[in-house]
């Protein structure tokens, strides 16, 4: 170097630290100021940068499903459903050939809390699913347990309120919990799942996956099939008890993911099956549900389970905020052979899943790696937030951002399979499904419990329903008898049992504020009190 003409200020190697200019950064411990002492300056560019940059660290947290956890692998195809070819129900590209792999990313998450909850909450857990195919990005979005509490969109921000933490005390409280589900009564399926042991999985390598809403395929022909998807750990299934959670959650409240985390780095690299259930097409009359009804199950005698690959996820993200908080899941994100059916839930979901990602993230997320394609990608889109590249097709003409033109601009695909056309018809109405059956599946799911995931179903049931007002737990019984007999009879001489207990005691002032099936979560605000130890202030 001529030190004469360049005069050398600072040296910067490959690990120098720099500000987002690419600017060595020489001074990394003090702002400038006028001596030792201050004040400060106002032109401290570098502190300006870093200080300005921190205050934006956190997008906003997703409304549901805030608390999560993720990781990298790769779906391997069978190129069969069960014992048929796979063509035969659907022409998308990922599940024709045997062995063929496809980059997946996958999100698991909880559902009602935010982002730092404990992972050993009663709740349902999110398990959504990218694959990085040649046709482009498809999210499979679902939860752990196969149904849902509704099967209207228009009711999910009620459910959502109602689950959440009450807007006043921002304590959640069982009583608005079973105050929107005896009155919603299909909910109680869900219900049944979520106060019995399932509500509450070990971990997330150790839990299934559901799409939950019912989709179709469609083959090249131009036939669409309803599918129900499934994901299905070869670790194993584990749930937990009440007190097992509460015992964890004492000693660590990251504890799943933790253990997706380790695993992955000691190569036990956890594994899923991917089956499906397929239907024809149609409403079904020979049923007595509807077979888009997100509260219910497909009896597996009737449907059985088909596998058609398995997954499997063998890196965990470089950064947590880039790849798992930054990642962008949508119903509505489905490739060539892929299609939606009628499925209300699905229809409302679709527009909220992405909308909420361009709230959250930005109009641009999908340039994000995570959310990126990894195939070209060409668009007439513009501008934006955080828009960083144009995603622009090779000798494309800049000047043309629009479609049709004859100056080099974009042009449209060639339609190669036949189009699903399916017929549609029918007056524009506001009305319930037909065929509700609201708790045969609950008592089905009752009587399939073990006889202990019966007694930990009452015991949550009861805590939790004891400190609600009788109207509600008069329809909850009234849905739990008609479920099952003996569903119904234990949970209301359970229910009276806790009445007499409390016979001539006032419940106290926030004792009915708790985590939905928790125990003497009360008792927990005085020993703070009473076995704090006193310290003299300093």
């Amino acid at each position: 170097m001529d030190t004469n003409n360049n005069p050398q200020t600072d040296r910067a190697d490959d690990d120098t630290l720099t500000n987002r200019q690419g600017h060595p950064i020489t001074n990394n411990q003090n702002i400038r100021t006028v001596g030792n002492r201050g004040p400060a300056t106002l032109e401290n560019y570098d502190f300006i940068e870093k200080i300005s940059h921190f205050d934006r660290e956190k997008v906003p947290e997703r409304i549901v499903h805030a608390r999560g956890a993720g990781a990298h692998g790769y779906f391997e195809a069978y190129g069969t459903v069960g014992d048929e070819p796979v063509s035969k129900y659907t022409r998308a590209k990922l599940f024709q050939e045997k062995g063929k792999q496809t980059p997946v990313f996958v999100r698991f998450s909880t559902v009602v809390h935010g982002l730092h909850s404990p992972e050993t909450l009663r709740d349902p857990r999110g398990f959504a699913v990218k694959f990085y195919t040649e046709d482009g990005n498809w999210d499979l979005v679902g939860n752990n347990l196969k149904i849902f509490f509704i099967r209207d969109a228009m009711k999910f921000p009620d459910m959502i309120h109602a689950f959440r933490p009450d807007p006043v005390t921002n304590i959640q409280d069982p009583r608005r919990f079973f105050d929107f589900c005896a009155n919603s009564p299909e909910s109680f399926h869900m219900v049944t799942f979520v106060y019995s042991p399932w509500g509450i999985p070990a971990n997330y390598r150790m839990m299934q996956g559901s799409g939950v809403n019912t989709y179709k395929w469609v083959n090249n022909e131009g036939k669409g099939v309803l599918v129900k998807y499934h994901w299905e750990p070869k670790q194993g299934i584990k749930n937990l008890t009440m007190k097992e959670a509460a015992e964890i959650q004492g000693k660590n409240f990251n504890h799943a993911t933790q253990d997706l985390y380790e695993a992955i780095e000691r190569k036990d690299y956890p594994e899923w099956e991917l089956l499906v259930q397929i239907m024809e097409d149609g409403p079904h009359p020979e049923l007595d549900f509807d077979p888009l009804d997100d509260t219910k199950l497909w009896p597996e005698d009737l449907f059985p389970w088909r596998p058609v690959g398995r997954m499997v996820l063998n890196k965990n993200p470089e950064n947590f905020f880039n790849e798992v908080e930054q990642a962008a899941f949508g119903t509505g994100v489905l490739v060539d052979g892929l299609d939606f059916s009628d499925d209300k839930m699905l229809q409302g979901r679709t527009f909220s899943y992405s909308d909420t990602q361009r709230y959250r993230v930005g109009a641009n997320y999908l340039q994000l790696p995570i959310n990126a394609a990894k195939k070209r990608v060409a668009t007439n889109q513009e501008g934006g937030q955080l828009r960083f590249y144009n995603d622009k097709a090779p000798g494309q003409n800049l000047h043309v951002n629009y479609e049709p033109s004859s100056m080099g601009g974009l042009q449209e695909a060639e339609q190669v399979g036949t189009e699903y056309t399916p017929h549609v018809e029918g007056n524009l109405v506001r009305e319930s499904i037909d065929r509700q059956s609201n708790t045969k599946q609950a008592g089905d799911t009752y009587r399939h419990f073990e006889q202990w995931e019966k007694d930990e179903l009452i015991n949550n049931l009861v805590n939790d329903l004891a400190i609600c007002p009788q109207v509600i737990q008069d329809k909850m019984m009234a849905l739990a008898e008609e479920a099952d007999e003996d569903y119904g009879r234990r949970l209301r001489a359970g229910l009276m049992e806790k009445s007499k207990m409390k016979d001539g005691f006032k419940m106290e002032i926030g004792e009915e504020m708790h985590p939905l099936g928790a125990k003497d979560a009360h008792q927990a605000v005085k020993d703070a009190i009473e076995k704090g130890h006193e310290q003299d202030p300093y």
